[in-house]
């Protein structure tokens, strides 16, 4: 069994969303763990949540930068949906590997926002398709590209855990049409243009610095302010929350194994592509995972010891666009990279309480 077939070793790696959750901590991981690579990171910064997180992991990245000299990190604020920004970044840089993780996020605010939504993970998205493209007929192809999906894309199905064999023609939210194009669109560049492409189809991403439009993260806030918490489909919801480090871990065995290029028996090239779950193939219950949460939250002095949680929780209905489960088959990654999330839901949400209370200097 290959697991790797790329070396990331001295190598230019383009990584877009690289000042948001997963991009900064992905960035992170490979400036420690991989000698002379160069990373070109993009974000936009805009400020669909507080864009003072985004400059806190900005400054973690220059920390790491800065205690590993072998290694070289260059940042540049650029809107991917700007053809003409992507293109001069092609030409000025040789990518080996091109990681797609800018994106706009979140399933209710599609609901209210559709335009964002178009513009970055359909027009930006092409454009890094055509960036791409663009190198294959010269001497310095892009090897491969990884981009993000989302567990969305499986909507209502009612087959549990979700496979990546299953039929996801049915998305119940924009958002998840968009990740679902993606996955169409670099299937069609990969068949097309013969470009090695890797969907990651992420399930609930969690932890320090994360996103806070995210349950975890707007639950803390709320209950800090004294105001309620809604607790969808009444708490029948179960998610697969995947720790942030597992999510990265899985990203970077992916980068350094590019699905291979074959001829079919037409003569024509095989599309050279692969979809993968990463999730942390447990859901927990909403209920459970609030308790979970509220435990640590006052263990970590975030809250006080006798904060009364039964007051500030509210049992409300499904909003529009939610799925009752999500769930990751993650069987085909384990076979293919010798990997498989296992950070327990506590031990994460114990770390994301530790890193709130120092970031907004909670005292009691």
């Amino acid at each position: 069994m290959v697991i790797s077939n790329l070396s990331l070793k001295n190598k230019t790696v383009l990584i877009t969303g690289a000042a948001g959750f997963i991009g900064a901590n992905l960035v992170m991981e490979l400036l420690r763990t991989i000698k002379g690579i160069h990373i070109v990171g993009v974000d936009n910064m805009n400020d669909y949540y507080d864009v003072s997180i985004k400059d806190y992991r900005l400054e973690e990245i220059e920390k790491i930068s800065e205690h590993n000299k072998g290694n070289e990190w260059t940042f540049i604020k650029g809107n991917i949906a700007d053809k003409n920004f992507i293109d001069q970044l092609f030409k000025r840089h040789k990518f080996s590997v091109v990681v797609n993780l800018a994106a706009q996020a979140g399933v209710r605010y599609s609901i209210t926002n559709p335009d964002a939504y178009i513009e970055t993970n359909i027009i930006g998205f092409y454009n890094i398709l055509e960036g791409c493209r663009a190198t294959m007929d010269t001497g310095y192809p892009v090897e491969h590209l990884v981009y993000a999906s989302s567990s969305s894309v499986y909507g209502a199905n009612k087959k549990i855990p979700y496979s990546v064999d299953d039929k996801v023609d049915n998305p119940v939210s924009l958002y998840a049409a968009t990740k679902k194009s993606n996955e169409l669109m670099a299937y069609a560049y990969s068949k097309l243009y013969n470009i090695p492409s890797t969907g990651l189809r992420f399930f609930t991403v969690y932890g320090p610095a994360g996103r806070p439009d995210m349950a975890y993260f707007s639950f803390t806030n709320k209950l800090i302010k004294n105001e309620t918490i809604e607790i969808f489909n009444y708490g029948e919801c179960e998610r697969d929350f995947t720790y942030v480090d597992d999510i990265v871990e899985g990203v970077k065995r992916v980068m350094q194994r590019a699905p291979e290029k074959k001829t079919g028996e037409d003569g024509l090239p095989l599309p050279p592509y692969a979809i993968y779950n990463i999730g942390n193939n447990s859901p927990e219950n909403l209920l459970t995972f609030v308790t979970i949460l509220q435990e640590e939250l006052v263990r970590a002095g975030v809250l006080p010891t006798d904060y009364d949680f039964e007051t500030h929780k509210k049992l409300v209905p499904m909003q529009q666009g939610d799925v009752p489960i999500t769930y990751a088959d993650v069987s085909s990654l384990e076979r293919d990279f010798d990997f498989k999330p296992s950070t327990p839901l506590r031990e994460g949400l114990r770390r994301f309480a530790t890193w709130y209370k120092n970031f907004y200097k909670i005292e009691y």
